[in-house]
């Protein structure tokens, strides 16, 4: 079981719509009570206004990590993404989904093959009442094409740079959910603040986060800015924001930009590297004779998250997967932390 206390919410958080604030009482009252009770809700977001005319049944999902406000939350989608990162058995589900189902005595949903992007038809045969996507890439024919099928709740601002906070508020208020999902925001930042209590060395520590390194041509240094949720969720656990990734994310909406090595001086004031990979990504980096000298390399501050397990997903926080890995996640941060001091 989780633990259970309260992290005050980080002032730097993305507001969601104001048109979302104004419906949370109406959809929150639409869930405790019979579909009678229902008040069309309208939620604004990137791609467009979706309004939401009767209480939905039948919930589907696309794209990473949606399904996981429904069921966190008691309610079982018809139809969600495949999961193809992290996988620890290939059968498409993470392990904190597959526990959360069993705890919930339901069958799998159907899972849409995303491999080259969304399965329409099969999202179309779910027969949805509402398609959850708060957290994702859709385009904008994307979301046009599913608005046909049903009501689409996208991202607020920018593709794949959705909190896991605005990821639930958003997702849970088109449930009729809005006053569940504030209270399932708050368990998760209760349960954060103590696991990093138990972790203090990480406290002010800088980090930054290499996106996945070739080793075999280091030339380039490319990384996550702070628009990416990987980046944001290091302030949620005591990392601070390095200068230069900062300054880099300022000039950019993009989620991941790549610099030379022959600048990899900028990021001297980096105390931990955070990055996918293993050992011979380690190795590589302190053997290359530019990268070697990045203090968080120098130091051996490095946290080389396994692409192929679920540990590799512990980075991106999401509604169930947060508890799951968060120890793990911080043990690791923390051994980077005595590294870097």
């Amino acid at each position: 079981m989780p633990r259970v206390s309260r992290l005050a919410a980080l002032a730097t958080a993305a507001l969601l719509p104001l048109s979302l604030a104004a419906c949370s009482s109406s959809a929150s009252e639409g869930a405790s009570g019979d579909s009678g009770d229902w008040t069309p809700l309208t939620i604004e977001h990137a791609l467009g206004t979706t309004t939401i005319d009767s209480e939905p049944e039948r919930v589907a999902t696309v794209n990473w990590a949606n399904h996981e406000v429904p069921l966190a939350l008691g309610v079982v989608p018809v139809g969600m993404a495949a999961a193809t990162f992290g996988d620890d058995n290939d059968d498409g589900v993470l392990p904190w989904v597959e526990e959360k189902l069993q705890e919930l005595d339901a069958e799998t949903p159907v899972l849409f093959d995303e491999t080259d992007g969304i399965d329409f038809e099969a999202v179309a045969d779910t027969q949805p009442d509402v398609i959850l996507a708060a957290y994702s890439g859709l385009t904008q024919e994307d979301y046009d094409t599913l608005s046909e099928i049903a009501p689409v709740v996208a991202y607020p601002e920018t593709a794949w740079g959705t909190s896991w906070r605005d990821t639930i508020e958003l997702n849970s208020a088109a449930l009729g959910m809005a006053d569940e999902g504030a209270g399932l925001i708050a368990e998760l930042e209760t349960e954060i603040e103590e696991a990093v209590a138990d972790h203090p060395q990480i406290e002010g520590s800088s980090a930054m986060f290499l996106t996945h390194v070739d080793t075999s041509d280091l030339s380039e240094v490319s990384f996550y800015t702070v628009h990416d949720t990987r980046a944001l969720f290091f302030e949620d656990i005591g990392l601070t924001t390095p200068d230069s990734v900062a300054t880099a994310s300022a000039e950019t909406d993009q989620f991941s930009l790549t610099h030379s090595a022959e600048q990899a001086d900028a990021f001297n004031d980096v105390d931990i590297i955070v990055t996918y990979g293993g050992e011979e990504l380690v190795t590589s980096l302190e053997a290359d004779p530019l990268l070697s000298q990045m203090p968080a390399v120098e130091n051996s501050a490095v946290v080389s998250l396994p692409g192929d397990s679920p540990l590799g997903t512990a980075a991106n926080p999401t509604p169930l997967s947060i508890s799951w890995v968060l120890d793990d996640y911080l043990s690791l941060l923390a051994e980077a932390a005595d590294g870097a001091q």
